[in-house]
């Protein structure tokens, strides 16, 4: 088994989140610590600028991506020191940087991350770049956690639903005969954090205690509903902003109503994921920000009708399953092993991907 870090911030942008694990690329033998280093608020706002503007996020960004790239080492940095994990032990750092274009049917996908400037200032082996193989052929690139979910799932029964709610929603559905298919359900934590930082300048909804408060515009949800992503056979990925003009229309309501019509949306679409499995979820387990929402979760399992439960019910830390996937798809990478299935993200076949830097000479330059 071999000790590896995985780095990653997700598209709400709250922080830099890094995890430990130890296994092959295919077993995990065990799932270390994990912590979150939130972004310098300068260096948020750069990006969110840059990701509202599909224009500005294709173009040069050399600065930010250098700014970004050396935000991740400080917090691979900052892990280490903190958990007391010694350099020599970890083998390889699994870098996915930071989201802010996707494009798939462009066949296109941007992630800021120098691969090499982070090898040399680690001092160590890095992977980056896992998405662009697999867009490159025509895949959607995304979700690439799922082979991370059937390995923390193994020996649960099936069928089982594995739901990420970061800023996009993502599912991985875990079959009885083995079968994986996954995708992006729709907006999770996004618009209602968009809507939050407008309206009250605060993060997120706290507990979806706004939301819970409110009145939902049924009307509006099902005409956001009609959008043709819904349509769309699994599997398939969004950019998270897909949804920001059509959700504009909740800004005619209160800050209540807007915030329990947006959380409503977030419901529906997640449960419209039922319509691309082959027969139902006995239980959905929930990773990302959104499980510590209790009126989404509460909401959620009022809707399905089963059992909605954090990850940390099989002994995970929802904070850190993505994080912890980034290290693992890296030793899959550097074993030549598939990180996504024409199941998962509609590649043409079981794709490896992911560039390699090895630790240069004169690390830490």
């Amino acid at each position: 088994m071999t000790r590896a870090i995985g780095v990653i911030s997700g598209t709400s942008m709250d922080g830099i989140d890094v995890a430990l694990i130890d296994g092959d690329g295919e077993a995990i033998a065990s799932v270390g610590p994990g912590a979150t280093y939130p972004y310098a608020a300068e260096l948020a706002e750069r990006l969110r600028a840059v990701v509202a503007d599909p224009v500005l996020a294709a173009g040069p960004l050399e600065a930010l991506e250098r700014d970004v790239t050396d935000a991740h080492v400080a917090a691979v940095e900052s892990f280490l020191t903190e958990h007391a994990i010694a350099r020599a032990g970890v083998a390889l750092v699994g870098l996915h940087g930071q989201t802010v274009l996707h494009r798939p049917q462009q066949r296109y996908t941007r992630q800021l991350c120098d691969g090499g400037r982070a090898a040399r200032r680690l001092g160590a082996d890095v992977v980056c770049d896992f998405r662009s193989a697999d867009v490159a052929a025509g895949g959607e690139g995304a979700p690439l956690v799922p082979l991370y979910h059937a390995a923390l799932a193994a020996g649960l029964e099936r069928p089982l639903m594995v739901l990420n709610w970061g800023g996009v929603g993502n599912v991985t559905y875990l079959g009885r005969a083995g079968e994986i298919v996954a995708f992006d359900t729709g907006p999770a934590n996004a618009p209602l954090d968009d809507f939050m930082r407008r309206r009250r300048g605060l993060a997120h909804d706290e507990n979806g205690a706004l939301a819970a408060s409110g009145k939902v515009d049924a009307a509006l949800v099902a005409a956001w509903m009609e959008d043709a992503y819904f349509r769309r056979p699994a599997p398939k990925s969004l950019d998270r902003n897909h949804f920001q003009r059509l959700t504009a229309g909740a800004e005619a309501l209160s800050d209540a109503d807007g915030a329990a019509t947006l959380a409503a949306f977030t419901v529906e679409a997640t449960a419209a994921a039922l319509a691309q499995t082959p027969e139902p979820p006995k239980r959905w387990l929930v990773c990302g920000g959104g499980r510590r929402n209790a009126n989404l979760m509460a909401r959620l399992a009022r809707r399905l009708g089963v059992a909605v439960e954090p990850i940390e019910a099989i002994g995970e830390d929802g904070d850190f399953v993505e994080a912890a996937c980034f290290a693992h798809l890296a030793l899959r990478s550097r074993r030549g092993l598939p990180l996504s299935l024409p199941s998962t993200t509609g590649a043409p076949r079981p794709l490896t991907g992911g560039a390699y830097w090895p630790r240069p000479s004169d690390s830490h330059a």
